[in-house]
């Protein structure tokens, strides 16, 4: 009996270096953001965020690579600040929020990037169209522990979409050349997270 204890205590040691250093991280909506950028009219830029976004981390210390990432976003919390684009935004023209009502992003690789940077590549699904994606990420920070106890860590990731890919191609030409709205955009996670 006692052989067997051991045995079987054998077995799980050398099966817990794959899970022993991987912990869970949520992420917090309150302290983090999801924002977007875009050319309009050819002379500036307009500035978003989605509001409602929920997502977990699972990060790995003793091998970063195999950490992992998973993003939910509520297209209907679009905010430009502007009402009226906000309304469009959310119509058949762009997001079209009645049909599509999340965004997703999953994580399918990780790679080191320099001494604290990473490349995240993972699967974008925007208005029911999925497309492969690379996230700059910064961090993730050292854990920091809060006034009230919670350990939190931090990150920012950026990448670079053509919205077209995902079927956002509404346009309207302007009479001195161009289109209203740019092809490209830019998202911007800042993200704050809590150690379950």
């Amino acid at each position: 009996m006692k052989k067997l204890i051991t045995s079987i205590s054998t077995i799980i040691a050398l099966a817990l270096p794959a899970f022993a250093f991987a912990t869970t991280w949520t992420i917090d909506p309150d302290h983090s953001n999801v924002g977007f950028k875009v050319r309009h009219l050819m002379v500036s830029n307009v500035k978003g965020s989605f509001e409602k976004h929920t997502g977990t981390v699972e990060i790995d210390d003793k091998d970063i690579t195999k950490s992992k990432v998973e993003v939910s976003i509520d297209t209907n919390s679009i905010n430009t600040n502007v009402i009226k684009r906000d309304e469009h935004l959310r119509s058949a023209d762009f997001f079209d929020v009645a049909k599509f009502p999340t965004m997703t992003f999953v994580s399918k690789k990780v790679v080191k990037n320099g001494k604290d940077n990473l490349k995240v590549t993972g699967d974008l699904t925007l208005h029911g169209v999925t497309k492969q994606v690379v996230l700059d990420v910064e961090g993730p920070t050292k854990e920091s522990k809060d006034p009230w106890g919670n350990i939190r860590r931090g990150a920012t990731a950026t990448t670079k979409i053509n919205r077209k890919d995902f079927g956002l191609v509404w346009n309207a030409a302007l009479e001195t050349g161009g289109v209203a709205v740019g092809e490209e955009i830019t998202i911007t996670l800042e993200i704050e997270m809590i150690k379950k």
